[in-house]
């Protein structure tokens, strides 16, 4: 449904330009839930706004296509892009305080989607709110409509940026680490909501997050970015049970779980890269400690893996090795 081909944005700083964005290709089929992963500043953001068509203003799409039901986005007006968000796409912010109007009810911003959008009425669209505001769990819908959002918990704002996203009902939604400022218990309600509307109405996710267990819990699919390129793509257990690219391996080492077998965790070393100046070769080469001289020097596009999978890594059969020690180990 959605095909992100050879992405590249393009950041004008003082410093230099940022290379955001660097010939990221990705697919998500109809119905499945993508995670997209990485360290602050991989370009898993960038991307999704990419995606929408609401990137900064001094960051720019300069090559690549973004194709949504057969249409490349890019090229588009503002104007027709506004056409496509609500009905086609929708995106869910990491803070809803941010993203909610503050002076704006709760109910009157979810309606607002299906009167632009749809074409109804005020009192019809009010009635959509309503039967959003219980879908998502929000109590009280009718007395809680008229409220605004810094009468809402963190929780519930969140359910109310659910809520809109899903007005106009899109075919695929973008989540820009949605829980991230929730507690734990809160984290995962929202998580299971998302799960359950996503298989009750067939929508797509993109879930961008740097958290791998909620990755675990919600996504089909994951993608891990590392200095703006896509690194490894493959189902979500393969890839994080059985990593075959050296910062996948670095990531599932440095978190808690309970199912890789390790007695400590095992941060990754160094820095990511800069973005105007990126390391020739494979990006992640000067942190990891299989590089050889060839990841200095060769380009290391994703490769085919049987499975499914693919991954970015010359030496890959050293992350097999890698993950059969930390099994076996004392």
């Amino acid at each position: 449904m959605l095909d992100v081909r050879d992405l590249h944005v393009r950041i004008a700083a003082r410093h230099g330009i940022v290379r955001a964005v660097d010939g990221v290709s990705l697919q998500v089929a109809s119905g499945e839930a993508l995670g997209l992963v990485g360290e602050s500043g991989s370009g898993k953001s960038m991307t999704l706004r990419a995606i929408l068509g609401v990137l900064p203003h001094e960051a720019k799409v300069t090559a690549g296509q973004i194709v949504l039901d057969g249409v490349d986005l890019v090229p588009l007006s503002n104007s027709d892009l506004n056409r496509i968000r609500g009905p086609k796409m929708s995106m869910i912010f990491q803070e809803p305080m941010s993203a909610l109007n503050p002076v704006m009810r709760v109910g009157n911003q979810i309606a607002e989607g299906p009167i632009v959008h749809l074409g109804y009425n005020r009192a019809r669209a009010a009635e959509r709110a309503l039967e959003l505001m219980r879908r998502v769990g929000i109590p009280d819908p009718e007395q809680r409509f008229r409220a605004f959002p810094h009468e809402f918990s963190g929780g519930m704002r969140q359910r109310v940026m659910i809520a809109i996203a899903l007005s106009c009902d899109p075919e695929i939604i973008l989540c820009d680490e949605p829980t991230t400022a929730l507690d734990v218990t809160i984290q995962d309600q929202i998580l299971r909501l998302l799960a359950r509307l996503c298989a009750e109405s067939g929508v797509s996710l993109i879930f961008v997050t740097h958290d791998l267990p909620v990755v675990a819990q919600i996504c089909q699919r994951v993608a891990v970015m590392y200095g703006g390129q896509l690194v490894e793509t493959g189902q979500v257990r393969d890839v994080l049970l059985d990593p075959r690219h050296p910062y996948t391996l670095g990531l599932v080492r440095s978190a808690p779980d309970v199912e890789y077998v390790r007695h400590s965790l095992v941060p990754i070393p160094g820095s990511p890269p800069s973005l105007v100046t990126p390391p020739s070769g494979c990006r992640f080469h000067p942190r990891c400690k299989f590089a050889e001289e060839d990841c200095r020097v060769q380009p290391t596009p994703l490769r085919e893996l049987p499975g499914g999978r693919a991954t970015a890594c010359l030496h890959y059969e050293r992350c097999e090795e890698a993950v059969a020690a930390d099994r076996i180990g004392p």
